[in-house]
């Protein structure tokens, strides 16, 4: 029995021994914190969520690699731990609680309005840090204090977009949106903007993006009031194959794309640049002029393969992770996250413009990245630019 009782106390000082030293601070050991995510791996939008998760993957590999961050007198390493929430506001909410509690995430990232408005009901009380991934103003407007939104808000889309396609195709216009919250938030603003320009809805038939894959029914409905432009906005496959659709029952207007679908990857879909001719979108982000865009892109195609474009997803995504690194750096933490999101400001000053993709100027006030972002249309097989107001 002693000897049981013997072997025993050695096994258990030996398990002991071994928490200590994963846990220890002293040394060449790193310590590791975990950055959450939650958004869609299934559904319509799967892809979308993958994007972002590339994006963030890529970047901890490279911090990872070059030896992590030091946080004061700590070498720190960055972990990815990620939850599908399908797209539903109500899992956003679930994931984030498991992220926190089960997790120890300071950080979690969500790449739908839905989520961001989810978490924030309970992140100030709960205490971490919401990276929105959404370019809907309204997650700024509620002035959460632990709330970054990544992308610039859409409000400088819907008048450039507008006015392009009515002074190409006409004034008459038909609604084919998601019917997400995003989707409807973007296409109230639309409709706002397009009748306020002079414009008139002939029709509205809004679908499920994330679910239908059938889109030809609200194709047809939508082109049988005869409209000069037609307006779709989701997820970029789903987009696609509804612009296919109205290509292939005759359509030859224009096309006017919410900001959260993708020229690259919807032309990836219909393999024929031609269908595109007077759609409007925002610019590929891979097409952005800087050595850190190109480096980036290089290394995204070595990983997943020559053919493969990042897009504004990725390189957004690739981007704040190294800016929210950067902040834990000057914060001198990696659990506060108020002392986290005020260093973002500085942090965004010195991320090195040849190895980061796309530029961050600072934080707003109200808690937006400040960036600066491109639209484009197609012209007679040709993208053009097309100018945007940031006033």
């Amino acid at each position: 029995m002693r000897r049981v009782w013997r072997a025993l106390f050695t096994l258990s000082t030996v398990v002991s021994l071994l928490f200590l030293a994963a846990c220890g601070n002293s040394g060449g050991d790193s310590n590791v914190v975990t950055i959450g995510w939650s958004g869609p791996q299934s559904g319509g939008a799967a892809l979308y969520g993958k994007n972002t998760l590339d994006g963030m993957k890529m970047a901890i590999d490279d911090i990872n690699a070059a030896g992590g961050i030091k946080v004061g007198q700590d070498q720190v390493k960055l972990k990815l731990v990620a939850l599908d929430d399908k797209y539903l506001p109500n899992e956003t909410a679930t994931n984030a609680r498991r992220l926190k509690h089960e997790n120890g995430a300071t950080i979690i990232f969500t790449p739908h309005s839905g989520g961001v408005f989810a978490m924030q009901q309970f992140n100030v009380q709960e205490n971490f840090l919401i990276a929105a991934y959404t370019s809907e103003p309204k997650v700024t407007e509620a002035k959460n204090p632990l709330l970054v939104r990544i992308p610039p808000n859409y409000h400088i889309y819907p008048k450039p977009f507008s006015e392009e396609m009515m002074k190409r195709f006409g004034k008459k216009v038909a609604l084919v949106p998601g019917t997400h919250q995003y989707a409807k938030d973007w296409t109230a603003l639309f409709k706002q903007t397009w009748m306020g320009l002079g414009g008139k809805i002939v029709a509205e038939n809004p679908v499920d993006y994330n679910k239908e894959s059938d889109f030809s029914s609200a194709v047809a409905k939508a082109l049988s009031a005869k409209p000069d432009v037609l307006f779709v906005g989701g997820a970029s496959q789903p987009t696609a194959l509804i612009i296919k659709d109205a290509r292939e029952q005759g359509f030859k207007g224009g096309v006017i794309m919410m900001d959260q679908a993708k020229l690259e990857e919807v032309e990836q879909v219909l393999k024929d640049p031609r269908l595109l001719e007077g759609v409007i979108g925002v610019r590929p982000a891979s097409q952005w002029p800087t050595e850190g865009t190109k480096k980036v892109v290089d290394s995204y195609k070595k990983k997943f393969g020559a053919d493969k474009i990042p897009t504004s997803e990725v390189l957004y995504h690739y981007m704040a992770v190294h800016l929210f690194a950067k902040a834990m750096e000057l914060a001198g933490t990696t659990d506060d996250p108020a002392a986290i999101r005020a260093k973002i400001n500085d942090a965004s000053k010195q991320l090195p413009s040849d190895k980061i993709p796309l530029s961050v100027e600072g934080l707003s006030e109200d808690g937006a990245l400040i960036t600066q972002p491109k639209a484009i249309t197609m012209k007679d097989g040709k993208y053009v630019e097309i100018q945007l107001s940031f006033q």
